[in-house]
């Protein structure tokens, strides 16, 4: 396994890690839970942008930018229903 396979599994765990903490703060069945669960998932978030952040650097996870005008049309878009 290279380095880029690596990188690419790490973000798939910690995105799926993200949506279990996700579903636990929301499940809490206490405010103390919660606050635990809550803290863990901005943890896991932070890791991930990490991850993301060095495989972008690497071209590893190209992105496309998006004009404002494509922006704005979405925004008109919801704003009206």
């Amino acid at each position: 396994m290279n380095d880029q396979e690596l990188m690419q599994d790490l973000l798939i765990t910690v995105k799926e890690t993200c949506d279990l903490f996700l579903h636990a703060t929301i499940e809490a069945a206490s405010p103390e839970i919660r606050n635990v669960f809550n803290n863990c998932l901005f943890e896991a978030l932070r890791i991930q942008h990490e991850v993301y952040k060095k495989m972008e650097t690497r071209g590893w996870y190209p992105t496309n930018q998006v004009s404002p005008t494509k922006i704005s049309n979405v925004e008109q878009k919801y704003a009206s229903q």
